[in-house]
């Protein structure tokens, strides 16, 4: 079977630096963190590029994909398709959906008049670290004051895409940020979307495991590209009285080499 991870990207990809991508939001960023969406969208055009945003954009269709509902996540991706007319590079902000649109469309589609036109879609969908460090070369001096943050990548983008390496590569760019690599760092936080909604004795001693470790790295901040991760990560940890200030990776770099966040009120 073809395989659409990093090297395939990476030799769809010109040599020069891309004018214009498509962003692909997701559902969970639009509906939950939207100024993780907005932050993402601010780093790119920082860097001199113009982000298209398709209207009609919904969900990857992972949600029924991983709940055994083929039909119904076909239904839903076939939905994104036709999204993307341009052979731009499709950027999103989460390893998770990017992973399933890049490895999970070809499988899906094999067979169906739509194959070609996934598989094309499949080769042109980056992770957000990867496509800054590996696209854009994202290299800006840290502004902001010494701290210490720990990094969480979700099983899909440590396994699917090449956010792992990226975002260590960027974080540790930052001459005043020191990452701590805490015991549990590749683990599962326990979330896996209905995983944690089916299993909830398993996902709940997943994740008390997994803030357990990051608080005991005494760090400023948890980073990560999964805003799904995030939001169960500091969700268990404020309700066991352990908060943790919990950050997606654009807004940490955007807020960390001059830039203006969506919380800031300038977007």
């Amino acid at each position: 079977m073809k395989k659409y991870g990093v090297d395939n990207v990476m030799a769809n990809a010109s040599n020069q630096k891309p004018q214009d991508v498509y962003f692909f939001c997701t559902c969970l960023v639009d509906l939950f963190v939207p100024e993780a969406g907005l932050d993402a969208v601010a780093l790119l055009e920082r860097e001199g590029v113009r982000v298209h945003f398709p209207e009609d954009q919904t969900c990857c269709g992972q949600p029924a994909y991983t709940s055994g509902q083929p039909e119904e996540a076909l239904a839903v991706a076939r939905q994104q398709l036709d999204l993307f007319p341009e052979p731009w590079p499709i950027v999103l902000p989460s390893g998770s959906c990017a992973g399933m649109m890049r490895h999970h469309y070809p499988t899906m589609f094999k067979g169906t008049a739509d194959a070609a036109k996934a598989e094309a879609v499949a080769g042109r969908v980056w992770e957000l670290s990867e496509f800054l460090v590996r696209s854009l070369n994202f290299n800006r001096p840290d502004c902001g004051q010494s701290c210490s943050v720990a990094l969480h990548t979700s099983c899909s983008a440590r396994r699917e895409t090449g956010a792992l390496s990226a975002t260590r590569s960027l974080i540790q760019g930052l001459e005043g940020v020191s990452l701590k690599v805490q015991e549990h760092e590749s683990e599962c936080c326990g979330f896996g979307g209905m995983f944690s909604v089916r299993h909830p004795e398993i996902s709940g001693g997943i994740v008390r495991d997994k803030v357990a470790s990051i608080a005991a790295c005494e760090t400023d901040a948890l980073i990560t590209g999964d805003c799904g991760c995030m939001l169960n990560i500091t969700g268990h940890a404020a309700k066991i009285g352990r908060p943790l200030n919990g950050k997606h990776l654009a807004t940490f770099l955007l807020e960390r080499t001059g830039g203006k966040t969506a919380a800031e009120g300038k977007l």
